[in-house]
């Protein structure tokens, strides 16, 4: 059984830096694809990043491009997302999946998810 847990969220301050981790277990993930997505409030939920685990090939949405990150460590079956120069409309509960198919921005090809861990950026 494929389970993603996600750390890493709290509060900081307009400006600051977190980094996510999304520790995956229960099978190889040598062939998904991970991602990272993020909901806030009243809002739909939306791409932030992702990457191929076998390859590293990463993506990152526009929105997020140039202050966001992301990066696996295959020897702790871990993906990170690193965030930067954060602002307060990067306030929401991120949350990592995992997917077979190829990296693309739609939440439903993803079957397994984390719990989420919310980010809070005070301004």
């Amino acid at each position: 059984q494929v389970q993603l847990e996600e750390s890493g969220g709290g509060l900081v301050q307009a400006g600051g830096s977190l980094r996510l981790s999304c520790t995956a277990s229960g099978r190889t993930f040598s062939d998904y694809v991970m991602g990272w997505f993020r909901q806030a409030p009243g809002k739909e939920r939306e791409f932030v990043a992702g990457l191929r685990w076998s390859s590293g090939y990463n993506y990152v949405a526009d929105s997020v491009k140039g202050r966001f990150t992301v990066s696996r460590d295959s020897s702790k079956n871990t993906v990170y997302l690193e965030m930067n120069s954060l602002k307060p409309e990067d306030t929401a509960v991120y949350s990592c999946a995992a997917g077979t198919t190829h990296l693309n921005p739609r939440p439903l090809t993803y079957p397994y998810w984390g719990q989420g861990t919310q980010v809070t950026v005070s301004s």
